[in-house]
């Protein structure tokens, strides 16, 4: 008498229920990586005050972090979290613009001539505009992300007016100390994320005040 198998696979899981890593502490750690980076170029801090030279390699550096931030930010979206998938893959898009500016071998810089100062101040303008519009939305969503993205506005803000005012600078460094200090911040906001995500309810806990929350 014949005898048949039969196996029961149970059926694939939908998308929505399949467990995903959380992004965050990548996204908040290249965030502050290439905010740190571009402090540093515009201060003077470490290396020459936006020398010629490193440039290049400033450039290089923005281009490497821009795609690593998109793909953070893809990934928040693929969590459904709105507020740091669309600022990571913005900024990310914007540190990619950034990076082909600075680069030399595409010869941006030198058709622009003179005006390098006015474009870097448009961009930054354009950037600040939209983390103004990112801290309007972080009041109402995540609360750890505020800080870094406050920085991040008053650190474009400066380099905006310091840009557009004739490269003043004064205040393209101070803007680029504010830059720095955003990159600690999130450098921050990236330990308490991975602290939160990998013990919930360990007693490895980062403070962050009472109306932080951890970034998913």
């Amino acid at each position: 008498m014949e005898q048949r198998f039969t196996t029961h696979e149970p059926p694939p899981l939908p998308m929505e229920t399949i467990p995903v890593a959380s992004p965050a502490p990548l996204g908040l750690s290249v965030l502050a990586f290439a905010t740190a980076i571009l402090g540093c170029f515009f201060t003077g801090l470490i290396i020459p005050f936006q020398a010629v030279t490193v440039r290049g390699a400033v450039g290089a550096t923005f281009l490497i972090a821009g795609p690593l931030l998109i793909l953070a930010g893809m990934w928040e979206f693929r969590k459904n979290s709105l507020m740091t998938a669309t600022a990571f893959t913005a900024y990310g898009g914007f540190l990619a613009i950034l990076g082909l500016v600075f680069m030399p071998n595409f010869g941006i810089t030198a058709a622009l001539g003179g005006n390098l100062n006015l474009l870097l101040g448009l961009l930054f303008l354009c950037w600040t505009i939209f983390t103004v519009v990112m801290c309007i939305g972080a009041f109402e969503t995540n609360m750890a992300l505020l800080p870094t993205l406050g920085l991040l506005f008053l650190a474009f803000l400066f380099l905006t007016i310091g840009q557009l005012s004739g490269a003043n600078s004064v205040l393209i460094k101070v803007g680029g100390w504010l830059a720095i200090v955003c990159a600690i911040v999130s450098w921050l906001a990236s330990i308490a994320s991975m602290l939160g995500i990998a013990s919930p309810r360990g007693r490895f806990r980062f403070p962050l005040g009472r109306r932080m929350a951890v970034v998913e």
